[in-house]
């Protein structure tokens, strides 16, 4: 091993890296459809560029379902039709919290989520936009 060479966190930090896979379980049984988890999780790991997360989330989307003409068009959903109102909700506040700006209106972010979710799956979402960040930020370290 070389100064240089990734830290394999699966061996040095197992409680923590089990710890974080765990905390998907109590966030799926909350309810937030599969179809929008991969959606936000894709948008994230686009933003983040993280090849890696990429590759498996568009690999698990098209497993459950979503179409290839959808998630050819994720990196523009604010520009077509394909995806729903309540997806692009979703998505908008999936960037905000990837790509943090101070100029950002949360509140009107908020606004349009609540037209379309509720409090605890407005939690969910923003729960699942951390992690997918974090797991990226991860990821992206073994570069």
């Amino acid at each position: 091993m070389t100064p240089a060479s990734p830290v394999n966190y699966q061996q040095v930090i197992p409680e923590v890296i089990n710890a974080m896979g765990e905390v998907h379980t109590p966030m799926d049984a909350l309810g937030l459809p599969r179809s929008l988890h991969h959606l936000v999780q894709l948008r994230a790991s686009q933003l983040n560029q993280c090849a890696f997360c990429v590759k498996m989330h568009t690999r698990e989307a098209r497993e459950d379902g979503e179409t290839d003409e959808r998630l050819d068009r994720l990196v523009v959903w604010d520009h077509c039709s394909d995806f729903t109102p309540r997806e692009k909700a979703a998505l908008a506040w999936t960037e905000a919290l990837t790509q943090l700006d101070r100029r950002t209106d949360y509140a009107a972010l908020r606004t349009a989520l609540r037209e379309h979710f509720s409090d605890v799956e407005i939690g969910v979402l923003t729960a699942t936009v951390a992690m997918i960040n974090l797991w990226n930020r991860i990821q992206i370290s073994r570069h």
